[in-house]
């Protein structure tokens, strides 16, 4: 059984994607409150997996995440890329003429405004997380209330699905990272069917530094698909910058970072693993 932490609760969308992500294996989920704690599982108990998202299409990178994956020495080993939609969950005896609350995390009630606006009888209350707002409704018996949530909520905690996919967006992507300690991070995955990296370098601080690093990796058949760059504290202008990268082979990615090395004040290769696609499950 593995053991895998996550920020949040059962049905929480987080637990959605670690259970996509081992689809048919039995999971032991730790639930942890925040991001830091997730990742002071896995250094107090090296059995743990970290299990957090990084990025979504439409609220951009959790950029704090970074550094946590930074700081932890933790090794990327998997990732994956959930669907966010939405639905609107009640108790079976409620119905539309009986609501008067709904109840989500922000973000959650952002990405349904429009749905939102087409319901001004529905009083909007922010909660620290979607399933936390449904099992709140089941555990206290909140008649009047509903909250958004993803739709295996109802299941999980006795409550009816009222509408599904109210999500304005419906091309909503979260991506979500897979981090083990380095030592165990072979039993997770096979070092040669990997075809994706995240590394995160320093650059001198002089013309054109990034550019001719990204111009070496080119030449290499290394692909570039994100660049993210944050501020390092107490140098002004200076920055760490994080990219992902997709490569043919694993031998011309091992060219590719030992040619990057010298141009770099510091590097560090934070994980190799299989690149995810898309699902819609």
């Amino acid at each position: 059984m593995k053991r895998v932490a996550i920020q949040g609760i059962r049905g929480s969308f987080h637990d959605i994607a670690a259970h996509q992500y081992f689809l048919s294996e039995e999971l032991e989920i730790v639930c942890c409150s925040s991001f830091e704690q997730v990742f002071d599982c896995v250094r107090d108990d090296p059995s743990i997996i970290a299990f957090a998202a990084i990025e979504n299409t439409i609220a951009g990178s959790l950029l704090h995440n970074y550094e946590l994956l930074r700081d932890s020495g933790l090794s990327i080993v998997g990732e994956h890329k959930l669907h966010i939609s939405h639905s609107l969950v009640c108790l079976p005896e409620d119905d539309w003429d009986s609501l008067c609350e709904v109840d989500s995390h922000p973000v959650a009630l952002m990405q349904c405004r429009s749905f939102l606006q087409n319901h001004p009888q529905l009083k909007v209350v922010q909660r620290s997380d979607t399933a936390s707002s449904a099992r709140a409704i089941a555990e206290e018996q909140l008649r009047g209330h509903c909250a958004i949530c993803h739709k295996d909520n109802a299941a999980l905690y006795g409550l009816k699905i009222l509408e599904e996919e109210i999500e304005d967006n419906k091309h909503n992507f979260t991506r979500f990272l897979l981090c083990s300690n380095s030592k165990r991070a072979s039993h997770l995955r096979h070092i040669e069917d990997c075809n994706k990296a995240s590394l995160v370098f320093t650059l001198p601080h002089k013309e054109g530094s990034l550019s001719q690093a990204l111009s070496v990796l080119s030449f290499y058949d290394i692909n570039l698909t994100k660049i993210q760059s944050l501020p390092i504290i107490g140098k002004e202008w200076e920055y760490m910058f994080y990219i992902d990268v997709v490569y043919p082979a694993l031998s011309r990615f091992r060219q590719g970072i030992a040619a990057i090395s010298p141009l770099t004040s510091e590097l560090r290769v934070l994980g190799e693993y299989i690149e995810s696609k898309e699902t819609n499950l």
